[in-house]
């Protein structure tokens, strides 16, 4: 209690009007209201270097030509009228008459009123301990002094303003851009900022962006899987796999030792149907678009991000020097000197015990990753032996006539259960190494909020991305690649045979991992964010409402919401660069994923719209220059993706295999066919092996039907056949294959990476537009404040010298005479 009356008294010098109303639910709850009169305004925002507007903006705009087609998804201007273009500089209070000052109500916006308000709560003091100042809000809130501070909602969203003069702008909010009926508008961002400040803004701006650059990529996306569509029927290799008098007198060796039996490839029918439409031509043209399509992506966002840089003005914002965390300096007992100050200050620990902790926080990352590691190795060794199971299960004979379905193979059965699985560790291992990563942060100890964030994004984004992507990278570029051959099999752990593609490829494996967990992943998001904070604030409503029937102020409905919590829109950057993630790394496999992701940022633009507006108090304005650690990270996934895409065409699909046999071995001299052509292409790609070299720890229990004495390989291991005087090794064709795969990778790199050089180039970080605007902004900063100095300074040095000259003949004349 004399903590909250020094501080409460220190305020009220600092100039604010404190107003205590005692809670109408709760007698023992005292909310205290602050105000910030306009001289307190004033004064801070001289100290905080706010810039505010100077003149109106007369710089010449041109309506762009795509001006009609964007105003049909724009808010309407006669509900939320457009923010009206003003030069600024930083606020003086000097020469407040130079300001554009229409209103003194409305000269500093809400989210202004509110920084100020926060900056003042965050530096009066409440204490003096040992010498030490205790001061700021923050850590009154920590220590249980007050159990909340917060800016309050305008109003209730269900209503709107009775006053015509002064509208509900939370009202305005909900109803144009929170409410679902808006999914397809533009939104008010001026407005969004105005309201929540630049941060928020900043987020909303990016997420925008991001849906509306996915828009191009997803057209691309669909236009590629309806080509794979529509040319399918047309896929000579698949036609092979279903003809009888190919695939169905191509007999295939048992996939697993001894409970496994021989099998027709024509059971493959279906799949490879499906897998020409991902593995196709389209696929590839699609790859090499996508990795234009992040360059363009990143460059036309800092283009877009200078231009809200200028227009929210933070393009020379000064950041004041942030306050130090109140975990860090309860445990400051060590004393060092300062290098650049040469005074003593306190530190919680040495430069041994930092070496220390950051050891152990190193050591802890590593054991987690290693954790998430040992899981999807669980996933593996699960694949493996359920593999058996369905082998056994699904009879599979010559026939194919046992099977229980055409659709429905081992390798079918075993893929999906074990994606589903995946998604279930994913999402179980998500929340556990969440907390995880906020405990190794906590020991770590950073001194301020902003190294705190960017230390656990650092930590939560090498978490999920291990997470997320191992199981999709060990599908896409280790399964089936390390399995030998059905007389000499490679074995994991010693006890488990590897497992074995599709004889198509992983990739249509691949795809429906991706499928599983992207739309998986958005849904149980896109729930957990509605039904948490809705489920919360109704069984707090129900709960007040049985306490009383008193109408309940708007303070304390607000208090009664959901707090935004330390890390504010953390998680939402997260869950949308994870997101990006999926869409560009493994896009190669699946071009669908742009569709599916821009479906949800959507919705999801809407659901954290309503979350906010509705469900979370108001959070405390903060100014954000731009999206801060999530850029870098970014950038380095966009590099990553060009790797990943053309690794996937060249290892995972079975592209280069079939155009190295178009081109090469379809004709002579390794081919018998006249002309180019895909005819033949199973039939000369499928290793023969004898079935009497089969080792007896791998020889199936099944009896052997017909005369046959060979059988084919799953895998395109593109071996010599058996009798050859070097049987069972690669063949001639193997090496072409693989310096074809190897040629591509650096090719497809090499182009892409230049088109990325050439278009980071040639699009400039900052538009002329912008530059023109900043240039205008300094030059009638200089013109109206500095000149305006300068001139009181010559007054002043002309009255100066005036007086000098006086003194002088005065001191003069008396020798004179």
């Amino acid at each position: 209690q004399r903590k909250r009356q020094v501080y409460e008294s220190n305020l009220i010098n600092n100039g604010l009007q404190l107003e205590a109303t005692r809670s109408v639910l709760d007698e023992k709850l005292i909310f205290v209201k602050v105000h910030a009169p306009w001289e307190v305004l004033c004064t801070y925002a001289e100290v905080m270097h706010i810039k505010l507007p100077l003149q109106h903006n007369d710089l010449k705009t041109r309506d762009s030509a795509f001006n009609w087609f964007s105003r049909l998804f724009r808010v309407d201007e006669n509900i939320i009228k457009p923010e009206q273009e003003f030069f600024t500089a930083p606020f003086q209070k000097e020469h407040l008459s130079s300001f554009y000052i229409h209103d003194k109500d409305t000269f500093f916006n809400p989210a202004t009123r509110s920084r100020i308000v926060h900056f003042i709560l965050s530096r009066v003091e409440y204490g003096n301990k040992n010498n030490v100042k205790k001061f700021g809000i923050n850590k009154l809130l920590d220590s249980g002094s007050y159990k909340a501070a917060f800016p309050l909602h305008d109003s209730g969203f269900r209503h709107p303003s009775t006053d015509s003069n002064c509208p509900s702008e939370r009202y305005l909010l909900y109803r144009e851009w929170a409410h679902p009926k808006n999914i397809f508008k533009l939104q008010p961002l001026d407005f969004i900022r105005k309201y929540y400040g630049e941060k928020i803004g900043i987020y909303f701006a990016w997420l925008g962006f991001y849906t509306n650059m996915l828009t191009v990529a997803a057209v691309v996306g669909v236009g590629c899987f309806l080509y794979g569509c529509l040319t399918k029927d047309n896929c000579t290799w698949s036609q092979e796999v279903c003809d009888p008098n190919v695939g169905g007198k191509i007999i295939m060796c048992p996939q697993c030792d001894k409970v496994c039996t021989y099998w027709n490839l024509t059971i493959t029918c279906e799949s490879s149907k499906k897998l020409c439409i991902f593995d196709s031509f389209g696929t590839l043209v699609f790859a090499v678009f996508m990795g234009i399509w992040v360059t363009l992506f990143l460059e036309f966002w800092k283009r877009r991000q200078a231009e809200l840089e200028y227009e929210w003005d933070t393009v020379e914002y000064l950041e004041q020097e942030e306050q130090v965390r109140p975990e860090y300096e309860a445990r400051c007992t060590h004393v060092v000197i300062n290098e650049i100050t040469q005074q003593e200050e306190h530190v919680p620990y040495t430069a041994c015990g930092k070496c220390i902790r950051m050891t152990f926080c190193t050591s802890a990352i590593f054991f987690w990753i290693l954790l998430i590691i040992a899981s999807v190795i669980g996933i593996i060794v699960y694949r493996l032996s359920v593999f058996l199971v369905f082998s056994a299960t699904l009879s599979q004979h010559i026939s194919g006539t046992e099977a229980i379905s055409k659709y429905l193979t081992p390798q079918t059965a075993t893929s999906i259960t074990a994606s589903l699985i995946s998604f279930v560790i994913i999402m179980i291992l998500n929340i556990i190494y969440e907390k995880v990563a906020i405990l190794i942060t906590d020991f770590e100890l950073p001194r301020t909020q902003t190294d705190y964030e960017n230390s656990l994004t650092t930590k939560m984004f090498l978490f999920q991305f291990v997470n997320y992507y191992s199981s999709c990278f060990y599908i896409a570029f280790f399964k089936g690649k390390f399995v030998g051959h059905p007389g000499n099999p490679v074995y994991w752990l010693g006890k488990y045979r590897n497992e074995e593609c599709d004889p198509g490829g992983c990739l249509l494996e691949l795809t429906t991992q991706l499928a599983i967990i992207v739309g998986g992943k958005a849904i149980w998001n896109n729930i957990q964010e509605v039904l948490v904070p809705l489920v919360k604030n109704l069984i707090g409503r129900y709960s007040a409402a049985a306490r009383s029937d008193k109408v309940v102020p708007r303070w304390e409905q607000d208090y009664h919401l959901q707090p935004i919590g330390k890390l504010g829109l953390f998680y939402e950057y997260l869950e949308m660069v994870i997101q990006f993630g999926f869409v560009t790394l493994f896009v190669a496999s699946f071009p669908l994923a742009p569709l599916l992701a821009l479906m949800n940022n959507m919705l999801e633009i809407r659901l954290d719209a309503w979350k906010m507006t509705t469900q979370f108090r108001r959070m405390v304005p903060q100014k954000a220059q731009d999206i801060g650690a999530w850029q870098p990270i970014l950038q380095s996934i966009a590099i990553l993706a060009v790797v990943t895409n053309a690794m996937i065409i060249a290892f995972t699909s079975d592209m280069i295999p079939r155009l190295v046999y178009y081109w090469s071995f379809s004709v002579p001299p390794y081919g018998s066919h006249s002309s180019h052509t895909m005819k033949g292409y199973i039939n000369s790609t499928f290793s023969v092996f004898n079935i009497s070299d089969f080792k007896n720890a791998s020889k199936p229990f099944s009896l052997w039907f017909g005369n046959q004495t060979t059988c084919r390989q799953v895998y395109r291991d593109l071996r010599y056949p058996p009798g050859h005087q070097h049987q069972y090794e690669h063949n001639i064709y193997y090496w072409h294959v693989t310096a074809a795969r190897l040629a591509f990778i650096i090719v497809m790199e090499h182009v892409i990476y230049f088109v990325k050089f050439i278009i980071s180039y040639i699009i400039p970080d900052v538009s002329e537009k912008t530059k023109s605007k900043v240039k205008r902004e300094k030059y009638l900063t200089q013109k109206l404040l500095h000149e305006n100095d300068l001139r009181v300074v010559k007054k002043n040095m002309g009255k100066m010298a005036e007086n000098i000259i006086k003194g002088a003949n005065s001191t003069l004349r008396p020798k004179a005479e």
